[in-house]
């Protein structure tokens, strides 16, 4: 008798992203050119998570149908956060958006429009005059934020880029800076939850909350409707990565991870990559089944 050995060939792990941005909020590229970037560079699934408003999906999700590259919908929605970090939240995979929800980022679209109209009040205490249909033509028709105000005072030589404009003007405490309208976290879940997505916390190292304390707090955020951690993010190194995802295995939470990708606006951020120029590989996906079945 003789026996065949059969060699097995090892699993080849693809790109995924599940947290971007397209021009539909504070992101360079349109919700289509997201998409093709995203087919060059070799990824198998992309989540576009745009700034409290969900206009660039239908798009998107048309594109990835061409470029056959799984698309979850999602969004990134700002939290009333009483602490000195910034506390955002991805609902990722949002599949039948409620009339709550709706409701909801029109009216967060609303303020955010407010809180420009504030931004530009404040740039003309300082002399710097501009009508807000400038500020609209730097957006490309699209949702006009931050980006779009760094873009004119680069744009008026009063900064060299737009790094200076928001360390100078725009960033947190500076003269140009207006605090974003935000929701509550547990209404924010429930929307989340009711439109078919997750509620994720997203970089949780933003919210500027000590190690000891970060435990408990997420504990009772997964009591409130949490169901996963964006471990892996840009913005923190790799060890706090591990040490997140360790904490979100032990609490029971999905494990994400993303690029936070904008584009031009922050060129150092790459599809498909997070902290440390770790990939982002489709293993992540594979273990949110929810994500799965909202993937199209």
């Amino acid at each position: 008798m003789i026996f065949i050995k059969y060699e097995t060939q090892p699993k080849v792990s693809l790109l995924i992203d599940l947290h971007t941005h397209s021009n539909a909020s504070d992101g360079s590229l349109s919700p289509r050119a997201l998409i093709q970037e995203a087919a060059k560079r070799g990824l198998s699934a992309i989540a576009l998570t745009d700034h409290d408003t969900i206009n660039g999906l239908e798009d998107a999700k048309n594109e990835a149908a061409i470029r056959g590259i799984r698309f979850i919908p999602g969004i990134e929605i700002e939290i009333t956060n009483k602490g000195p970090g910034e506390f955002h939240l991805l609902g990722l995979g949002i599949t039948r958006p409620s009339p709550a929800f709706l409701d909801t980022v029109s009216e967060l679209s609303r303020l955010r429009e407010a809180r420009n109209r504030e931004i530009l009040d404040k740039m003309h205490e300082f002399s710097v005059e501009a009508a807000y249909e400038e500020v609209q033509a730097l957006s490309g028709g699209h949702s006009v934020g931050r980006p779009h105000f760094a873009s004119l005072l680069v744009n008026r030589g009063i900064v060299k880029n737009r790094e200076q404009a928001f360390s100078r003007y725009l960033g947190v405490g500076k003269p140009f800076y207006v605090s974003k309208a935000g929701l509550d976290f547990e209404q924010a879940a429930a929307l989340i939850r009711e439109s078919g997505g997750i509620p994720v916390l997203a970089h949780p190292m933003s919210l500027y909350v000590a190690w000891g304390r970060l435990p408990d707090m997420i504990k009772e955020l997964k009591d409130k409707g949490l169901m996963g951690i964006e471990a892996w993010h840009p913005t923190a190194k790799p060890r706090a990565c591990r040490r997140l995802e360790e904490l979100g295995n032990s609490l029971g939470l999905y494990i994400t991870a993303g690029s936070d990708f904008h584009g031009e606006a922050r060129p150092d951020r790459r599809l498909g990559i997070s902290s440390g120029g770790r990939k982002i590989e489709d293993t992540v996906l594979e273990a949110i089944p929810e994500l799965l079945t909202a993937a199209c």
